[in-house]
């Protein structure tokens, strides 16, 4: 049995798809505000919980058993048997759903990267299996055998080739054109500005214990992660863009069957990497700073989450999301949480200041 978080996004949706390939049952549903998919989950996989962000939309709801909010959830977490929790909501909201299944001594399947870049001085990261296809791909080709470096890719998203002078008139529907996928808004605008990236390094800073850790452009979105080891050689993991791999060892731990059509190394042309570029990707300069100071990690998601509330409602340009990002970082540069509480404390002081 599993319990999912975030069942209608993306990684949702596909580890249902998982589920019923190997025949998981599915204990408890979470979703935010598309109720009609929310319904049709239910009634295909019939789960014994279901929680949803707002108890206004209760009534929207096909069951019976029904829990509404954080702390509802967080309640909800306690009644379920699962071992596992997929965590696959979006931003701040998932952390304290990890929190609570890590002290319920239940696995977290994570694709909530927020909860790292956060917390991660927080986190038991035994009980943490990362579903992000780069930090799948760290661990798929590391296996505890001794590194020097990790890299995983980014694609550069929706700006990579435009004129750097273009990109401050950029408008939320072209931010929201990715080149190589669909996601959702907020992901698919943290890839534009390469926020996604510094998230994905402070994740894997936390996972694999390491500050030696950069990323590269690749434009092809084929190639997700490369390990340097020590003997001199490196490896790279190639894989099509589909999250149902990661997933997949995240359920079941070890899997024989083919989850993916092999890669057609004839037919994908040239691969590339090339370096992110700061004067596109602005909030990229701050990347060394943040590896040596995890713990601004807080500071950073919190700015950047209120940065693209504004974008999004015409209150700043696309430019102004790394500006406000990097004004935040330099106010609270002194900052170093000691725990949950002060941890929430600064979030909230970080977003006051933003909106101030």
């Amino acid at each position: 049995m599993i319990v999912i978080l975030g069942s209608t996004g993306s990684i949702g949706v596909n580890t249902l798809q998982i589920a019923s390939r190997f025949n998981i049952q599915i204990e408890a549903l979470v979703a935010g505000d598309n109720i009609s998919i929310l319904n049709e989950q239910i009634r295909l996989y019939k789960p014994k919980f279901v929680g949803i962000k707002e108890n206004a939309k209760k009534h929207l709801v096909d069951h019976k058993n029904i829990f509404c909010g954080e702390e509802e959830i967080l309640d909800m977490l306690g009644r379920c048997e699962s071992k596992t929790v997929v965590n696959a909501l979006v931003g701040y909201a998932g952390l304290m759903p990890t929190l609570r299944s890590i002290e319920l001594g239940k696995k977290v399947a994570l694709a909530n990267k927020e909860s790292l870049v956060v917390a991660g001085h927080l986190i038991d990261i035994s009980k943490i299996t990362p579903i992000d296809s780069e930090h799948f791909g760290l661990w798929y080709l590391a296996q505890n055998k001794k590194f020097n470096k990790l890299y995983i890719t980014a694609s550069g998203g929706a700006f990579r080739d435009w004129d750097i002078d273009k990109i401050k008139h950029a408008s939320l529907k072209d931010a929201l054109n990715h080149p190589n996928w669909s996601m959702g808004d907020k992901i698919t605008i943290d890839s534009a500005t390469m926020t996604n990236k510094l998230f994905e390094l402070l994740e894997a800073a936390w996972l694999f214990d390491t500050i030696n850790i950069d990323a590269v452009l690749e434009k092809k979105s084929i190639v997700h992660a490369l390990v340097e080891f020590a003997d001199g050689s490196t490896t790279a993991h190639f894989a099509d863009v589909d999250m149902k791999l990661p997933i997949a060892f995240a359920l079941l731990g070890e899997v024989n069957d083919e989850i993916l059509k092999p890669i057609d190394l004839l037919n994908m042309g040239a691969i590339e990497f090339l370096p992110i570029d700061t004067v596109r990707y602005p909030i990229w300069q701050i990347k060394d700073e943040v590896l040596a100071k995890p713990h601004l990690g807080v500071v950073i998601n919190a700015a950047n989450e209120e940065a693209i509330e504004k974008y999004k409602i015409g209150r700043c340009s696309f430019v102004g999301i790394s500006e406000i990002v990097l004004d935040a970082y330099k106010k609270f540069d002194h900052i170093k949480p000691s725990g949950v509480e002060d941890t929430i404390k600064i979030n909230r002081e970080v977003r006051k200041y933003v909106n101030g």
